[in-house]
């Protein structure tokens, strides 16, 4: 019998059932089912609601049941449909019928938007520490190529020379931002949905803010309707981890081309790459690729969930039973790419010879002799035509513009010194980009002594918040006084 079946006259279709239940895949959260149930049966109590020994069954009946569960001795049922019917049928098989008193003054809608609240703060928690990881590997390969120097690029075209530290140090910065989104997440996540009911509130009086406390929520939804319906917070950390995963599939193809034989910047360790079933030589860097390949599903489950509330009207709908799949699999997703980068980065060998190699057998400096023209008094228009047309020289000659003799510089413009070989050489072009964010040297240091402050003020952030997060220190919260 359905604990809701009183008012049915047959039994629902196995069809149905195998189509409605969720249990295969929300069974994730059973831990934060049993820790919110705790909380709530604490409260029934403080409130006068159920009596005090009832209240200690429920409670001595729930951490039995979370140790059979952990323990591998329970059966999560198709026919119970999710985890919540679940926990509450193992509960009342375990203590009798008190057990149904568990669920007085709450409804399944507002017990699943915290059961989900309670999941994604946590998982919250984890990817921005895992975050602040690749953060530091980034950084400690930074400052070991403070004097590396490589192409930069714009177009996959060699643009100007850059420092290898500051090329990495673009990546610090934008996982910088993605950290800085998902604390802000954070505040929208740990709000306590429960005690709306179903979608008005509840006639037992109950005290919301004393769960609240319990559970470690800074926050309580002021409108019912709005606790139960509301899936803003997982479209926003599906937005924030879409963004993760464009900037590690952007690196991830860094990796890839950087890799290649025909750049060679870098060797990926041998414990990150595979080989192939038929080409002995080969060493794929499927780690990056499959990063870069998983950041699809990442975006269709955005959209997934985006496109399952776009329509539907107040309050709950069996719709939002599609909320889980997909948060689910991004979490799964995000981890394994942040926790897999961050060894990757750390073991990665850098070429810096071949890079150097790379930046010297180019044209990235032509915009440097256009800055020098500039500085003899000459129009950037017309220094930059001048460049063009010395560079076409260079092409027809072979030549690069370092190899060029004072009178072959000079025929494109008397305004050309000696002085134009130490104006061009890599280390000038490089340190001659001294402005806040360049690439000179001193710059670079400036950026990394920058995003090590932001490093420790996260975790701090972490440090602060992390007990609010950890589901088995909260699991004696409903142990009465």
């Amino acid at each position: 019998m359905k604990l809701w079946g009183g008012r049915f006259t047959k039994p629902t279709n196995q069809l149905v059932e195998e189509y409605t239940a969720s249990i295969s895949f929300d069974q994730k959260m059973w831990r934060q089912d049993i820790v919110g149930s705790l909380a709530h049966v604490a409260m029934l109590g403080k409130c006068g609601i159920l009596p005090m020994e009832e209240v200690r069954q429920i409670i001595a009946g729930l951490k039995k049941v979370k140790e059979k569960i952990e323990r591998g001795q329970a059966e999560f049922l198709v026919a119970h449909e999710d985890v919540h019917m679940n926990i509450e049928k193992m509960l009342i098989e375990e203590i009798g019928p008190v057990g149904g008193k568990l669920h007085t003054g709450r409804s399944r809608n507002d017990q699943v938007a915290l059961d989900m609240h309670l999941y994604l703060r946590e998982k919250l928690m984890e990817i921005i520490q895992l975050a602040m990881y690749l953060q530091e590997a980034l950084l400690e390969q930074a400052s070991q190529h403070l004097d590396t120097v490589m192409p930069g690029y714009t177009h996959l075209q060699r643009a100007q020379p850059v420092l290898f530290g500051y090329h990495l140090m673009a990546y610090v910065s934008m996982l910088q931002r993605d950290i800085e989104r998902m604390t802000e997440t954070w505040k929208r996540v740990n709000v306590l949905p429960l005690g709306a009911g179903a979608l008005a509130g509840t006639t037992f009086p109950i005290d919301r803010t004393f769960v609240a406390e319990l559970l470690q929520f800074d926050g309580i939804y002021q409108n019912s309707m709005d606790a139960v319906s509301d899936r803003d917070f997982i479209v926003e950390f599906l937005a924030d981890a879409s963004l993760v995963m464009t900037h590690l599939s952007r690196l991830c193809e860094e990796l890839v081309i950087w890799s290649s034989q025909e750049f060679s910047f870098v060797e990926l360790d041998d414990a990150f790459c595979t080989g192939s079933s038929i080409m002995p030589q080969k060493k794929n860097p499927d780690v990056a690729e499959l990063v870069r390949g998983k950041t699809g599903r990442v975006y269709g489950n955005l959209f997934g969930l985006l496109t399952v509330l776009k329509g539907l009207p107040l309050a709950y709908n069996k719709d939002m039973q599609e909320d889980k799949e997909g948060m689910f699999d991004t979490v799964t997703t995000i981890h394994g790419a942040l926790a897999l980068l961050t060894p990757m980065i750390k073991t990665m060998q850098v070429k810096a010879d071949r890079m150097r190699q790379a930046v010297t057998n180019d044209f990235s400096n032509a915009t440097d002799l256009a800055d020098y023209l500039v500085r003899k008094d000459m129009p950037f228009r017309q220094a930059h035509e001048v460049v063009g047309r010395t560079v076409l020289y260079c092409i027809e000659q072979q030549k690069y513009l370092l190899d060029l003799t004072l009178e072959e510089f000079q025929s494109f413009s008397e305004a050309i010194g000696a002085d134009v070989y130490d104006a061009l050489a890599v280390e000038t072009v490089v340190n001659a980009r001294n402005v806040l964010g360049g690439t000179a040297r001193n710059q670079v240091e400036v950026q990394m002594d920058w995003y090590r402050k932001q490093l420790v003020e996260t975790h701090a952030w972490v440090n602060k918040n992390s007990q609010k997060v950890m589901i088995e220190s909260l699991i004696d919260v409903g142990s009465p006084a």
